[in-house]
């Protein structure tokens, strides 16, 4: 039965998710490298931990971090954090030393959950930021003896050198805390949940600020209305194999696992037979993938090995999904793939209708608590019906900022008949039905992986190398990871033995795996306007003529 708009108002991130431990304490609610943690151990487990951070002297308001790959201690560290009241700020496990830096000092953050693979990282950030405490794990800590043994026996686990000190304590040993039961008073509207990072265009990410009523409103559009009857409380499976440090992940992860009281399958890495392996044992009904993954499950050659026949509700989120993909998957399950759409800033925002049949290149409806207005980006005026525009969201349960970037809020959000919109910066049209249709993205934004990369950040890291002194970064259009990365780079003119593998080195001793330039390109001069802007669109042109021009050689 839906709740009434009021009920889910007043809530706060993780109540349903104790009202579900309470009613299904001996459902499963996570399953992780074959072990199965009950609604009621689940809860013991992060009341414990919130409990031991408590002690240490976390309290509500304070930002802990989260810097952890997809793993049980991960679900406990986050509802922990959240009963605590704190504020969670998880980030990608494969940043770098430099970008963790950052986030610590601009999220004020002075916890931080890790790896043991790196915590090298965390260690060089003692002495630099006003970091207070690490709390290290690796991926099987916390499971039992003999699955530790084996994957040690069989050199199935990475494990990273941790050093003493009274600055750092074990994950694990955390758990054996009294669980902390006060009750803490939040206010959905005003308290922080979490701050997420997301692509700068100065070249710094910026902190995204969530309050616990902008997470729960979309978290119940998707359980109440895109799900609906489709979702069975108690007795559904997800699998969740998407990163939960991002939104999109973390939300479906709350929407159909925890909030209705059902298993969640917990994936630490996209291993493709793996996954299969997992949906063929534990049945699972609800996925989300990015293009990528359904990719390279079609492509997998032992794909007829495994009964898939339990998927019925499958998602793409992170980039649109080609159509000859969306294609062989319908032939060979006989069902569809559905587009999620959403930004960091903006929350979930538009799904495909399970009910409704899906046109090429919708990203489907818009969720009852988000607006969207599709303009034209020069003149913020609504195009017709049917045209090309950029997309605009908003909402009234998000706040509208980034975490200490005054500017850059002023760039990305603009006030239109009262109500302050995000500037998604793709463009979009909408039909008859109300559905919106993908067109392209801006040139600002490169879709790698089904990540959102930032040519500005990419660009100010390659000009912070002393022999640089302009770049332009784009995307260029490719099947199996959407575009693929490239720089094209202006040295100084004393500038000498610089080359591309230089200038690639340098970029991933600064940036994230995904981050990082494919391929790097000498020129004298990039294209600039009368103002001096980059021309970056100019650019991204030019490569795909170059692109299509290869095509009809081939």
């Amino acid at each position: 039965m839906s709740r009434s708009q009021d009920d889910w108002e007043k809530e706060v991130t993780f109540t349903r998710f104790d009202r579900m431990s309470e009613k299904y304490p001996n459902r499963t609610a996570i399953v992780y490298l074959g072990e199965r943690f009950t609604y009621a151990r689940l809860r013991d487990l992060s009341e414990r931990f919130a409990g031991a951070l408590a002690e240490m002297g976390v309290k509500k308001g304070d930002r802990v971090m989260i810097y952890v790959s997809n793993c049980a201690q991960w679900v406990i560290a986050f509802l922990g954090i959240q009963k605590l009241g704190a504020v969670l700020v998880p980030v990608s496990p494969i940043y770098t030393s430099f970008e963790i830096e950052y986030m610590i000092k601009d999220a004020g953050v002075e916890t931080v959950i890790c790896l043991d693979t790196n915590f090298c990282y965390i260690q060089e950030t003692f002495s630099t930021t006003g970091l207070k405490r690490a709390i290290v794990t690796n991926l099987v800590d916390i499971l039992p003896f003999w699955k530790r043994y084996l994957g040690v026996l069989f050199d199935k686990i990475p494990n990273g050198k941790v050093d003493k000190d009274k600055r750092v304590y074990s994950f694990s040993s955390l758990l054996k805390h009294e669980p902390f039961r006060e009750k803490v008073e939040l206010d959905p509207w005003k308290d922080l949940a979490y701050i997420l990072f997301t692509g700068g265009t100065t070249g710094f990410p910026k902190g995204v600020p969530g309050n616990h009523i902008g997470m729960t409103s979309y978290v119940n559009d998707v359980t109440e209305d895109v799900a609906g009857e489709h979702l069975k409380e108690g007795q559904d499976v997800y699998i969740a194999v998407n990163p939960l440090f991002h939104i999109m992940a973390l939300g479906l992860f709350m929407a159909l696992g925890l909030n209705k009281g059902n298993k969640t399958v917990l994936m630490p890495m996209p291993q493709v037979d793996a996954i299969l392996e997992s949906i063929q044992r534990y049945g699972v009904r609800w996925l989300l993938g990015v293009p990528a993954l359904y990719r390279m499950i079609l492509e997998n050659d032992r794909l007829d090995q495994y009964d898939l026949s339990s998927l019925r509700y499958c998602y793409c989120g992170g980039d649109m999904l080609p159509l000859e993909v969306f294609k062989r998957w319908h032939d060979r399950t006989g069902f569809p793939i559905y587009q999620v759409y959403g930004s960091t800033e903006a929350g979930h925002v538009t799904y495909s209708r399970i009910d409704r049949e899906l046109k090429p290149g919708g990203i489907g409806l818009p969720l009852k608590s988000r607006e969207c207005i599709v303009v034209d980006p020069e003149t913020l005026e609504r195009v017709p019906q049917g045209e090309s525009g950029e997309l605009l969201v908003t909402s009234p349960y998000t706040l509208k900022t980034y975490w200490n970037k005054p500017e850059e809020t002023k760039q990305s959000y603009v006030n239109i008949d009262g109500k302050n919109y995000y500037r998604m910066g793709d463009f979009v049209k909408e039909d008859a039905g109300g559905e919106l249709i993908y067109v392209e993205r801006s040139a600002d934004i490169i879709k790698h992986k089904a990540y959102r990369v930032s040519a500005s950040e990419v660009e100010a890291i390659l000009q912070n190398h002393p022999t640089v002194v302009g770049a332009c970064v784009v995307g260029i259009p490719d099947p199996k990871v959407g575009e693929r990365i490239k720089a094209i780079v202006v040295l100084k003119q004393d500038a000498r033995g610089v080359g591309g593998a230089e200038l690639i080195r340098w970029c991933r001793d600064h940036l994230a795996s995904y981050k990082v330039p494919g391929y790097i390109e000498f020129r004298d001069m990039l294209p600039k306007s009368k103002v001096g802007k980059l021309l970056r669109r100019e650019i991204r042109d030019e490569e795909r003529r170059r692109l299509q021009k290869e095509k009809k050689k081939a």
